[in-house]
């Protein structure tokens, strides 16, 4: 069983929370927040007494063995650094850090410290997603893909009225690009590895972030558009057209449905019954890595993949985050 630590008291920690106890490899034991009020709640709704506002005495509690980090991205370093060099396994949710550099950071201390560092990308461990991998065959050559995520952000009323909400705020390396854009950019990632060329755009607020964007990779003799916003809504679905037919992904960062259109049939739905807590995959993974003490695994080079091509978005649109090293 995993003595499990979490930093951070939102929305997302209490889905991941359900998810790893799902799995029964889990035991959930101290909670962390900057605010002891938020700590005491959150705790008090899992039944567990140890909470901490202190990350350093957490790190140090010999009774933990590993962290889910889901705070603000520009803190996933540090936080992640000091659970490492305290032999903490950790796992941190998307994006990993803020650029490239902390990234080979943080994978050299695990490596060093023989410890699991894990980026929770969901996508990449759930049954439709492996159901898109193994229909690629069928569509014969690859010829044009569209991934496709723009989702409104409840925050974005809060930024026009002149608040400045952590989604918004580059302090927080934070923006479309880095919450929204980063599902299908590993999505293709996944797929194909690291393109030849990739060429992005984007829309800037005057905060500094961009509000939505586009990019494309170019991979060999095809290529991925895809396109990202937090301050407008899609409902169209991504596809990935091959000479021979096409797959169709509805929400592709949780492969709600999933559908093959071969070239001279009828349409079929592919899609497999999934887990209602999308996370449970991810936190099922993270476990088996930490039980077989799997430090090296494929996580990591897609990872370092993700975050060199946001760097390279970021460079090419203008979009600096402060408190990159």
């Amino acid at each position: 069983m995993i003595r499990l630590a979490i930093i951070g008291t939102n929305w997302i920690t209490d889905k991941f929370i359900e998810a790893a106890l799902q799995t029964n490899k889990y035991q959930l034991s101290a909670v962390y927040s900057r605010s002891i009020d938020k700590a005491q709640l959150f705790a008090k709704k899992y039944h567990i007494s140890t909470i901490y506002t202190d990350l350093i005495r957490l790190a140090k509690n010999p009774q933990i063995d590993a962290i889910y980090i889901a705070s603000p991205n520009s803190l996933h370093f540090a936080q992640a650094k000091l659970m490492l060099e305290n032999g903490k396994d950790v796992i941190c949710e998307k994006p990993l850090t803020s650029n490239l550099e902390q990234t080979k950071a943080l994978i050299d201390i695990a490596i060093d410290r023989q410890q699991v560092i894990f980026e929770a990308l969901k996508t990449y461990h759930l049954p439709n997603y492996q159901q898109v991998r193994n229909y690629l065959p069928k569509l014969g050559k690859i010829r044009k893909v569209l991934l496709n995520y723009c989702q409104y952000s409840s925050r974005y009323p809060s930024y026009l009225k002149g608040e400045n909400p952590n989604t918004f705020n580059p302090l927080f390396s934070n923006g479309s690009i880095m919450d929204i854009g980063v599902y299908p950019l590993n999505f293709a990632i996944g797929l194909w590895g690291k393109p030849t060329t990739i060429s992005a755009t984007s829309s800037l607020l005057e905060s500094g972030v961009d509000a939505h964007g586009s990019v494309v990779m170019t991979y060999d003799d095809f290529e991925v558009i895809i396109w990202h916003s937090k301050v407008s809504n899609s409902y169209i679905p991504s596809e990935i057209q091959g000479e021979d037919g096409s797959l169709i992904i509805n929400h592709l960062s949780v492969c709600q449905q999933v559908s093959y259109q071969p070239r001279q049939a009828e349409l079929q739905d592919i899609s497999v019954n999934q887990n209602s807590n999308e996370m449970y995959y991810e936190a099922n993974y993270f476990a088996e890595l930490c039980l077989q003490r799997q430090i090296m695994h494929n996580g990591l080079s897609n990872s370092l993949t993700s975050s060199a091509l946001l760097t390279t978005i970021r460079q090419q649109t203008g979009v600096v985050f402060p408190t990159c090293i």
